[in-house]
């Protein structure tokens, strides 16, 4: 996946890095789609959209729920690689600066 200005590299981790939307969260529907199968026979024997309502909106909260929580999961791993990374690139410029001393 590119950037939104096609400038680049895709991070491995599923991500497009303009946006910085996992790729994982439109994969996302799977509660909403159990909500609206399980309302339908439901409201159709209590002859009621209720049902509907109450199981449709609870299966997108946990969709949007279950995104956020990807998203937010991703993020932290990502930032402890980054920091991993400038620790290690710290710790070498200090080696190099002992040695020279």
């Amino acid at each position: 996946m590119r950037s939104a200005g096609g400038a680049g590299k895709d991070s491995g981790a599923g991500e497009d890095i303009g946006t910085g939307v996992p790729s994982n969260a439109l994969g996302t529907w799977v509660f909403s789609i159990a909500g609206a199968l399980v309302a339908i026979p439901v409201g159709i024997k209590r002859k009621s959209l209720a049902p509907l309502v109450f199981f449709g909106t609870t299966g997108t909260m946990l969709d949007i729920i279950m995104g956020i929580s990807a998203c937010e999961r991703e993020h932290a791993e990502r930032q402890m690689k980054l920091m991993e990374a400038q620790n290690v690139s710290t710790d070498a410029s200090l080696v190099d600066t002992g040695s020279e001393s």
